[in-house]
């Protein structure tokens, strides 16, 4: 099978192919930086690298590590006055769509295969930069050619032995926009962003947000799309994309008054697709408090 034409058949936008090896590296900067305190209580895939850094351990004899980038952009309709804004990954379930996407690729390769998206035991951003999906960013994004990070990555791993595809020799550069446009500093250290100090960490997370951020959230309810925006790997994905209608049911914008007055749970429920600490509704009660707050003079 030519895994490149059938990821386009199938309308994933970019795939790759790595060994089923362990991530020496990466298993030991995420053990560095977690030392350093960079991640915060954030949990995910960097709560257990033993783990998530060894994709050999996913499947009896995994062969091969196959990765996938969808492309989840849309262009942004006017937001409302005084209604809240969501991070475009979060605008429709893309993740949802590449599960289906390489499930069906794993059904096809015959062979045993597990597939594993938006999961805590696998890091995709390595596999995916390995495989030439993409390439690390200054904020720590995987980056694509044609996409830039405006995708969700997916891992296939499978005991079917693939030929692996080269790595990109590609990087930001002398490029520090992202740097310079967090307005918090947490990517002051190229490559690495410090939790601490990251907008969207704070949106995530139990713990009341300092007062110093808020301000810094502008309409933003939930994630952060900052250092996306600015990114000049991002630009022109606006022009190729420009007709693609927003898949039903998505949502860029939300009201921050019907939040507001939700009932915590049932606010919970309707937003499964975004993480909220312990599924406490009144965490994302609390981020539109905080958007409210900063555009009280839009109403």
């Amino acid at each position: 099978m030519n895994l490149q034409e059938r990821a386009q058949e199938l309308g994933i936008d970019a795939i790759g192919v790595a060994r089923a090896e362990p991530y020496v590296e990466t298993e030991e900067h995420i053990r560095e930086r977690k030392a350093r305190g960079l991640f915060a209580d954030m949990r995910f895939t960097m709560a257990r690298p033993q783990e998530s850094c060894h994709p050999e351990r996913l499947l009896p004899g995994a062969r091969s590590v196959v990765s996938a980038a969808l492309c989840y952009y849309a262009p942004e309709p006017e937001r409302p006055a005084g209604w809240g804004r969501l991070p475009r990954y979060t605008w429709w379930d893309a993740y949802a769509a590449l599960r289906e996407k390489l499930d069906a690729l794993g059904r096809e390769l015959g062979g045993a295969y597990r597939v594993l998206v938006d999961a805590n035991q696998h890091v995709d951003r390595e596999a995916a930069a390995r495989s030439g999906v993409g390439f690390y960013g200054k904020n720590t994004l995987l980056i694509t050619q044609r996409h830039g990070s405006w995708v969700v990555l997916g891992t296939l791993v499978t005991d079917v032995d693939f030929e692996p595809t080269a790595s990109l020799d590609l990087d930001c550069g002398s490029c520090r926009l992202c740097i310079d446009a967090c307005p918090t500093g947490a990517l002051d250290e190229p490559g690495v962003v410090d939790a601490n100090r990251c907008l969207s960490y704070w949106t995530q997370s139990e713990t009341p947000m300092p007062d110093e951020y808020r301000a810094e959230l502008g309409a933003q309810v939930y994630g952060c799309d900052i250092c996306q925006d600015v990114c000049p790997w991002n630009r022109g994905v606006e022009k190729r994309r420009a007709h693609e209608p927003l898949p039903p049911g998505a949502e860029p914008h939300v009201s921050l008054v019907e939040w507001l007055a939700a009932d915590p749970a049932e606010l919970r429920a309707r937003y499964r697709r975004l993480y909220v600490p312990r599924n406490d509704g009144r965490v994302l009660q609390r981020n539109a408090r905080v958007a409210a707050e900063n555009t009280a003079h839009e109403a």
